[in-house]
C-alpha cells in the first residue's frame, strides 16, 4: 500500500503542507502501517527536498519513503536529466516514476513519437536500478491508453517491466473509468505480465473507491491513494474507506493487522487538523454520522441487535455508534440517549415520553438536536429530574465603540466578568467563559467554533462545538435576539459538563 498524501494530496486546490505538517503525516502513517509514504517530487521545489533530508532523523519502523519523479525528458540522456539528479540526492531506496501510457499523451503532450516515450520509460527505470533504486512505474493515463489503443498500452507497461519496475500501475489520472472497464482491463492486464499490478484512481466521476476495490478484486496487489482522499481536482481513491474495506469486505490483511485498522479515524482527523479542511462528517467508515442514528424505528431496531443497520461495528475502525434526537425521534432514541451515559430507563416511561414530546416542542422553536446532543441531553436529564444545577439567572451587556473595540459585561449572579475584542461575539465569549470557568472550576484548555443560523422568521439559532483535550460537544441556543442565543449555548456547554461531573463519568 502507497500513501501519496504528501504528494498528490499536496496537488489538491487550498492545501499547502508545511514542513512540520509533513515530517508529523508521515510518522502516523509509518505507526498506521502504510508501506510505503510518498514524500514529495525533489526536482520540483526546496521544501520536498528538504523533507527527505529531515525525515531521515525520524528512524520510520515500517514504511519506505519514496520520491516521486517523471521519466527523462525527450532527448535528453538520463545521467543528464535534472529530476533523476535530484532522485538520486534524497538517496532512497524507492522511486515512484511516471511515463505516459496514452499515445495521444505522447503525442499531444510530450510532443514525442511512441518509440521515443518507450525509450524514455525504459532508460529511466534502469538508470535507477543501476544506482540501487526500486522502482514502482505509475503508467499514466492507462485505461484511456487501453481503450484507444491496447498494444501500446501493453508495450508501455512491457518496457517497464523489461527495465526492472517492481510494481506496474495502472493510474486512472483523468478519474473518469468506469469500475467495469476497470475489471476487464485490470484482468487482462495481469494475464500479460510477469510482475505485481497496482492501481492509482483519482475520483472525477466518484468511482475511485470502487474503483480501487474492483482492482484488487481482479488480482491487483498494490494500492495507492490518500487519507481522506484529497488530491487534485475532485481528489484521489480515499484510503480511510479503502482499508476497511480491503480488510472487512475482501477478507484481506492490511497494514499491521486489526489494531491498526482501529487507528484509521485518528489518522484521518490529523490530516483534517494540517490541512485546515473541515471533516466530513458523512465519511464512510469515520466520519461523525457514519454511525449516526436517527429515525425512532432503525434505533429501536439497533439497541436490539447493531446488525439491523450497521455494516461494521465501529469500533473496528476507530468510529462510535451515536444516536441523536429529533422530532423524528421517538422514546427508543431517548433511551439509547441516556444509556450511552450509563443510565437505564424503559421507554414506556411516562419521563422518557415527556422528553421526547419537549424535544419536538423545541424543535419547532427552532431548535435542531441532532447538531447538539450535548443540549439533547440536558433537556432528558432535566425533564427526568436527574439534573438541577443551573448557573442561575445572567444579564450581559455589549458596547460598541467607533474605535472598533467591543466590551462585554456578563454577571452570573455571584461572579462577573470582562471582555473586550474587536469582535463582539469574542468579546462576550471571553467575558461569560472567564465567570463560567471559575464558578465551575474549569481548566483553560478550552477552545470552541461557532455557528449561526438565521431561519425565515428571524430566529437565530447558535451552534457550539467545544473542544477541551480529547472531549466535544455540542449545544445549541435559539432566539429573536442573536447574542441571547449565543449565551444559551455558550452556558449549556458549562452546565453540560457540570452535569457530566454530577454523572460521574469525567
Amino acid at each position: 500500500m502507497l500513501d501519496t498524501t504528501l504528494r498528490d494530496g499536496a496537488q489538491a486546490a487550498g492545501i499547502s503542507f508545511t514542513l512540520e505538517d509533513k515530517i508529523r503525516v508521515a510518522i502516523n502513517l509509518d505507526e498506521l502501517g502504510v508501506d510505503y509514504i510518498e514524500g514529495g517530487w525533489p526536482g520540483s521545489n526546496k521544501k520536498d527536498e528538504e523533507f527527505f533530508r529531515e525525515i531521515k532523523r525520524y528512524g520510520l519502523s515500517h514504511a519506505k519513503i519514496v520520491a516521486f519523479g517523471s521519466t527523462r525528458r525527450k532527448d535528453v540522456k538520463v545521467w543528464q536529466d535534472p529530476n533523476l539528479e535530484a532522485i538520486l540526492r534524497t538517496d532512497v531506496s524507492t522511486a515512484t516514476i511516471f511515463g505516459k501510457a496514452w499515445a495521444f499523451h505522447v503525442h499531444e503532450v510530450l510532443r514525442t513519437s511512441k518509440e521515443e516515450n518507450l525509450d524514455m520509460i525504459y532508460d529511466t527505470i534502469d538508470f535507477l536500478k543501476r544506482h540501487g533504486i526500486d522502482v514502482i512505474f505509475d503508467a499514466e493515463h492507462f485505461f484511456q491508453g487501453f481503450k484507444e489503443d491496447a498494444e501500446y498500452a501493453l508495450q508501455v507497461l512491457k518496457a517497464a517491466e523489461d527495465a526492472g519496475a517492481r510494481v506496474l500501475v495502472l493510474a486512472d489520472t483523468n478519474g473518469g473509468s468506469m469500475p467495469w472497464d476497470v475489471l476487464e482491463i485490470t484482468r487482462s492486464v495481469i494475464n500479460s505480465v510477469k510482475v505485481a499490478i497496482g492501481v492509482h484512481m483519482h475520483n472525477d466521476s466518484g468511482c475511485a473507491v470502487a474503483n480501487t476495490l474492483i482492482a484488487v478484486y481482479a488480482g491487483a496487489r498494490h494500492v495507492q491513494g490518500t487519507i481522506n482522499g484529497i488530491g487534485e481536482r475532485t481528489g484521489n481513491a480515499d484510503l480511510v474507506q479503502i482499508i476497511p474495506a480491503l480488510r472487512y469486505k475482501l477478507g484481506l490483511h492490511v497494514l499491521k493487522g486489526d489494531e491498526s485498522v482501529k487507528k484509521l479515524k485518528e489518522v484521518s482527523q490529523l490530516v483534517y487538523r494540517v490541512t485546515g479542511l473541515q471533516p466530513n462528517p458523512y465519511q464512510p467508515y469515520v466520519g461523525e454520522y457514519a454511525f449516526t442514528h436517527k429515525a425512532g424505528m432503525h434505533v429501536d431496531a439497533i439497541l436490539k441487535n447493531p446488525k439491523a443497520y450497521e455494516h461494521l461495528d465501529p469500533a473496528l475502525v476507530g468510529n462510535k455508534r451515536r444516536f441523536v434526537v429529533s422530532e423524528l425521534a421517538g422514546a427508543a432514541n431517548v433511551v439509547a440517549l441516556l444509556r450511552e451515559f450509563g443510565i437505564n430507563v424503559d421507554k414506556k416511561d411516562e419521563g422518557v415520553k415527556r422528553v421526547a414530546s419537549k424535544i419536538k416542542e423545541l424543535e419547532k422553536q427552532g431548535y435542531s438536536f441532532d447538531k447538539a446532543p450535548a443540549s439533547a441531553l440536558l433537556v432528558a436529564l432535566k425533564e427526568l429530574g436527574l439534573y438541577n444545577q443551573k448557573l442561575g439567572e445572567y444579564s450581559w451587556t455589549l458596547f460598541s465603540s467607533s474605535t472598533g473595540i467591543s466590551v462585554a459585561v456578563i454577571n452570573l449572579g455571584i461572579a462577573a466578568s470582562r471582555g473586550m475584542d474587536f469582535d463582539p461575539f469574542t468579546a462576550l465569549f471571553k467575558a461569560a467563559t472567564d465567570s463560567i470557568k471559575r464558578i465551575m472550576n474549569i481548566g483553560d484548555e478550552l477552545r470552541v467554533d461557532i455557528n449561526i443560523a438565521r431561519s425565515q422568521d428571524n430566529m437565530y439559532r447558535a451552534t457550539l462545538t467545544f473542544y477541551s483535550n480529547s472531549h466535544s460537544w455540542s449545544t445549541q441556543g435559539v432566539s429573536l435576539n442573536i447574542v441571547e442565543a449565543l449565551m444559551k449555548a455558550l452556558i449549556e456547554g458549562f452546565e453540560y459538563i457540570q452535569a457530566l461531573k454530577s454523572l460521574g463519568k469525567i
